[in-house]
């Protein structure tokens, strides 16, 4: 049997140096607060996990605010966005509410799908938040499919598929990526590379762990940057966008480790202490403060105040959620279907198929 420590992920040494920040003071600060957000809401779902006030599945970007933020920034405001089931801080970014994330999350019918999706499927058809999913791969045909619409509409919107580094090895992955070379469609397809399929590193799965090379195989274009860099990702995100918009899709790879397990319920034994302490070292959510303080566009007190107000309002989230109403049964099958269906079945768990029991 391999050994835990035979299977961790690789050093980080195949980074790119980290571009200095070429942006003014404010939009760095407004950068630097949608990523205290992120933080401080996850830390708090991880709480209210623990209490047992959000069951199911719950999968955190804690470590990935950089990522999440800089691809949001480049996201034109009627772009479309499909993700996995580690979406919390994508929705938060995308400009939903966190008291309706935070509600979904709870199972409240305030939250963003009526509080039936939960934690991996929230969905926002106003912001072309397209859906979070808990199958590995899921999104892909799906995102790959409104390409093809926008593309057969003649409209000018870009599809955004995001994903984490294991889905790379499905079929769904490779199908996606051959159609939308073939149909030049307006898609930009981004992994999360956190180094981890769960608890196996890239290198024991992928006989090619550069996964942005494999956008070759398609003659689309790949590239692979720093995802503890906000600006780095915003910069990168902004150039595949803008080909994709042209019909020529991409393949960007945004190297963003998550800075505990896989899920909540993940202990990410199979680190060691000097990883864990590696990581914490590149925090980025830290790594943009001490910028900001070092040019002065924070202060100790400012950043301690910025904080605070962060803070208040994750709790004025949870306090929305706490406050929803559970769904009604009644609701279940609502949105099954998007327009009436003849013999659309709306029996519950439990309910016997043909009249009542004993009849």
């Amino acid at each position: 049997m391999m050994s835990p420590a035979a299977n961790r992920p690789p050093a980080r040494s195949r980074r790119k140096p980290r571009s200095e920040p070429s942006a003014d003071h404010s939009e760095l600060l407004a950068y630097y607060r949608e990523m205290l957000l992120i933080r401080r809401f996850e830390e708090r779902a991880a709480r209210s996990y623990t209490e047992a006030a959000i069951g199911g599945y719950c999968h955190l970007n804690l470590g990935e605010e950089a990522t999440v933020v800089g691809l949001m920034s480049a996201l034109a405001r009627d772009d479309y966005l499909f993700t996995n089931y580690r979406e919390h801080g994508y929705a938060l970014a995308r400009g939903i509410d966190a008291g309706r994330v935070m509600a979904e999350l709870y199972g409240r019918r305030d939250g963003v799908s009526k509080g039936w999706g939960g934690s991996m499927h929230l969905f926002d058809a106003q912001s072309r938040l397209l859906g979070g999913y808990g199958i590995v791969g899921g999104q892909l045909p799906l995102a790959t499919g409104a390409a093809l619409a926008i593309a057969y509409r003649g409209d000018h919107e870009v599809v955004m598929c995001h994903m984490g580094d294991g889905t790379t090895n499905i079929g769904a992955f490779h199908e996606s990526l051959n159609l939308a070379a073939l149909w030049r469609l307006p898609i930009v397809y981004v992994v999360v590379n956190n180094q981890l399929g769960m608890g196996t590193s890239v290198e024991k799965s992928s006989a090619e762990p550069e996964l942005y090379k494999r956008a070759a195989a398609y003659r689309l274009q790949g590239e692979r940057v720093d995802g503890d860099d906000v600006l780095a990702v915003r910069e990168a995100a902004t150039r595949a966008i803008a080909a994709a918009r042209e019909g020529r899709p991409c393949l960007l790879e945004t190297m963003s480790s998550r800075l505990r397990g896989h899920s909540v319920v993940d202990p990410a034994a199979y680190r060691t202490k000097d990883e864990i302490a590696a990581l914490r070292a590149s925090d980025p959510v830290l790594a943009l403060g001490d910028r900001l303080l070092r040019i002065g566009a924070l202060t100790v007190a400012s950043q301690q105040e910025l904080d605070e107000s962060v803070v208040a309002e994750v709790q004025a989230a949870v306090n929305f959620a706490e406050a929803s109403p559970a769904p009604d049964v009644g609701t279940l099958f609502d949105y099954n279907y998007a327009t009436p269906v003849p013999n659309d079945l709306e029996r519950l768990p439990a309910q016997p198929l043909f009249g009542a029991v004993g009849a």
